[in-house]
């Protein structure tokens, strides 16, 4: 059993339906799917893969499979998952093969949230052969790309269990693919530090430097934004710290601090505003920030870093 390194390993005797539905051991540190969140909206996504698949088929279409393989030819091929992971995205999978060719028929026997292990199948397609493999890459890259998110958010939601800090992602999204990326964190049990520019204030050093201080940008932006939209002010050190608090604001953004440093900042709040870590945070780090009392981990890597999860799709007939 190959085993995806740096996760976690709690201990404990994972199962999980995949593969049609069989029970199977799960290696350590693959709990059970946490309930996927509802799939964006189509209209949001299935441009995304439409282009793909137009990007990848280009003018001329595969030209080795029509070379290849007769029109007429048909065939049955089965996703495997070839590494332990969190799976997210079959919809956008099974998209593309339809896209291509609506005979093709996509049977899905893993859904997104699931935790599978090495050797399930997760999916069945049939249809033309020659629609079948021109599909094919595009439909895998989404999904290993998104499965790669949860399976890597999966890690990091395991690492600070226990802690009551949530690990969340950030605007470091792939052009194009926020709201699959966003969907594959909430998959694997992450949230959304906040989805774009317009979800929430986020006032930054550069903001701070064009204002003139903190308190002048955070009164601007009181006097502009709605009471619904929540203001956070980004700090790196405890006198900015000292500062905020005395400001009208609801989050506070602990800018790439030390635990100790984390530790002294969750005191100083004191449970009055929301509190978020950020900057460089690992799995290797992750426990340690999490038990400083702070209240979010967020974690750009979940987004721009996360590896692709090993899938394959295999022609069995």
């Amino acid at each position: 059993m190959t085993r995806q390194p740096g996760l976690p390993q709690p201990t404990g005797p994972w199962t999980a339906a995949a593969g049609g539905g069989r029970e199977r051991k799960l290696p350590p540190g693959r709990e059970p799917a946490l309930g996927a969140p509802a799939m964006p909206p189509a209209l949001v996504w299935e441009d995304v893969v439409r282009r793909a698949l137009a990007e990848d088929l280009g003018q001329a279409g595969d030209i080795t499979s029509d070379a290849v393989l007769p029109d007429g030819q048909h065939a049955r091929a089965e996703l495997v998952a070839r590494a332990a992971g969190v799976v997210a995205g079959l919809p956008a999978f099974a998209a593309a093969f339809e896209m291509v060719d609506r005979r093709c028929v996509v049977r899905l026997r893993a859904k997104d949230g699931d935790a599978v292990a090495e050797g399930d199948v997760l999916a069945v397609v049939e249809g033309p052969a020659r629609s079948v493999l021109a599909a094919e890459r595009v439909a895998l890259n989404v999904l290993q790309r998104l499965s790669g998110t949860a399976t890597l958010t999966r890690a990091f939601a395991l690492a600070v269990a226990g802690t009551g800090a949530r690990i969340t992602c950030t605007r470091k999204t792939t052009p194009g693919l926020r709201a699959l990326e966003k969907y594959a964190v909430r998959c694997g049990g992450g949230s959304s530090h906040r989805y774009g520019l317009g979800d929430a204030v986020l006032i930054k050093d550069n903001h701070v430097a064009l204002a003139g201080s903190p308190a002048e940008a955070v009164r601007r932006v009181r006097a502009s934004v709605g009471h619904m939209v929540a203001v956070s002010l980004e700090v790196t050190t405890l006198d900015q710290l000292r500062e905020a608090l005395a400001l009208p604001i609801d989050v506070v953004l602990l800018d790439n601090m030390d635990v100790g440093t984390l530790r002294e900042a969750v005191a100083l709040i004191d449970g009055r505003i929301v509190s978020e870590a950020s900057g460089g945070i690992t799995l290797a780090t992750a426990r340690a920030v999490a038990e400083t009392g702070v209240g979010f981990l967020s974690v750009g890597a979940l987004t721009h870093s996360a590896p692709a999860l090993d899938l394959a799709l295999d022609v069995v007939g």
